[in-house]
């Protein structure tokens, strides 16, 4: 009995998540309701508040649910970059876009984050958080561009924090625009040649200084 409990628990979880990201597409983060997302997954509102304390709460399972697991990627990348850190850096930012491309739960979370989402008060201990993992995850970047520079895949006077910012708007400005129409062009097919594109102009044009670098 306890097990059926805990699957029904689970199941009803996940259909709140599935209800949220629905809604919080359709009208906004700010405009939606804990009750509009209990409607849409045809339960109480008791039940919201017994999975998640608040509207703040629940957008941060949201966009859990669909990250893309970079973590793991940077994990793996920390322990085999010495042989190849561009490659890994190349693997990171493929992964990305093909997850994008590939994952619908994916390409709506980030609909939300980039054109249904105002980060007022409510939500700044997520900003806060997302701040943190994002400066986390630029820095073990740099890391990999450092190593880049340091086996000769780089120039040496490779800015690599410029080079890493760099990369980031980069994917932040594809992700960004693709989500506003999908249709465009095909994010899997072209994710390799816009990332190369990238990498080879730091290997031959790199950002070699930054203003007011000490």
């Amino acid at each position: 009995m306890v097990k059926k409990t805990r699957v029904e628990a689970l199941a009803t979880r996940e259909a709140l998540l599935a209800a949220a990201l629905q809604v919080f597409r359709e009208r906004g983060v700010t405009r939606t309701r804990l009750s509009d997302v209990a409607e849409r997954a045809g339960v109480t509102r008791g039940a919201i508040y017994w999975h998640f304390k608040d509207k703040a709460e629940l957008f941060q399972a949201v966009c859990e649910r669909g990250t893309l697991p970079v973590e793991a990627l940077l994990a793996q990348a920390s322990q085999n970059a010495q042989r190849d850190p561009l490659a890994m850096v190349r693997q990171l930012a493929l992964m990305a876009l093909t997850q994008l491309a590939q994952h619908a739960d994916t390409q709506a979370m980030f609909d939300v984050i980039f054109h249904k989402c105002e980060f007022t008060a409510e939500l700044a201990p997520l900003v806060a958080k997302n701040d943190a993992d994002r400066a986390a995850c630029l820095s073990q970047v740099q890391q990999l561009f450092n190593q880049a520079v340091a086996c000769g895949q780089l120039p040496p006077t490779t800015d690599t924090f410029l080079a890493t910012h760099g990369l980031h708007a980069y994917m932040v400005g594809l992700m960004h625009e693709w989500v506003l129409d999908p249709e465009s062009y095909d994010l899997a097919v072209c994710a390799e040649p816009l990332i190369d594109c990238y990498l080879a102009g730091l290997a031959t044009h790199p950002p070699i200084c930054r203003p007011n670098a000490g």
